[in-house]
């Protein structure tokens, strides 16, 4: 199953509010929401990618618990990012001072904010073009490292700011660089 996009306008404009309350009313069902006003409906993952996303998640928690410097989220997390859209990155990391300065509602709901780091796992229903558009959004709300990682190419693409796209073969390992200082992701129980 693929992701379902949703064109509301010009019927209806859902509110920051609306949309939290159509998320918390529909718990079974995932959705992000565009800069534009769309409406996604993101279809459940499978075994596989739902293991590997777990695993994703375990060495940046893991990691996270060690350092203390920042906070992780897992895939269930969507953030408003400055221009607007709603999105939940498969893992994702926010310096500690940045994520101490939301206040206490902002936590509670979808935290205005983009996140310093954050990872998205291509699953067999995702297109890579759209995948890519999605980083590229990341990168321009602020993410100052994102890996895009394509399981079946066994390639990783890397976001930084100000730079082009780095495209990883097969790597072994990806360094969190100076984002995540000393935080390396084992891709060995990714592939």
């Amino acid at each position: 199953m693929n992701a379902l996009t949703v064109n509301l306008k010009p019927a209806l404009e859902l509110t920051d509010e609306q949309f939290f309350q159509i998320c918390q009313a529909n718990r079974d069902l995932k959705f992000e929401r565009t800069a534009s006003g769309e409406l996604i409906i993101m279809p459940p993952t499978g075994g596989e990618t739902g293991n590997r996303n777990g695993r994703l998640n375990q060495q940046l928690f893991n990691w996270t618990d060690a350092d203390g410097t920042g906070i992780a989220f897992d895939s269930s997390t969507c953030f408003k990012l400055p221009n607007g859209a709603d999105r939940s990155p498969d893992a994702s990391w926010i310096k500690l001072e940045r994520w101490n300065a939301l206040t206490e509602e902002q936590k509670e709901k979808f935290p205005p904010i983009c996140p310093d780091f954050v990872i998205e796992l291509l699953s067999p229903s995702d297109s890579l073009k759209v995948a890519q558009e999605k980083m590229r959004e990341y990168q321009d709300n602020g993410v100052r490292l994102g890996l895009l990682i394509n399981r079946k190419s066994r390639q990783v693409e890397i976001y930084r700011q100000r730079q082009e796209v780095e495209v990883l073969e097969s790597p072994a390992t990806v360094s969190g660089e100076d984002v995540l200082n000393s935080f390396v992701l084992n891709l060995a129980t990714i592939w």
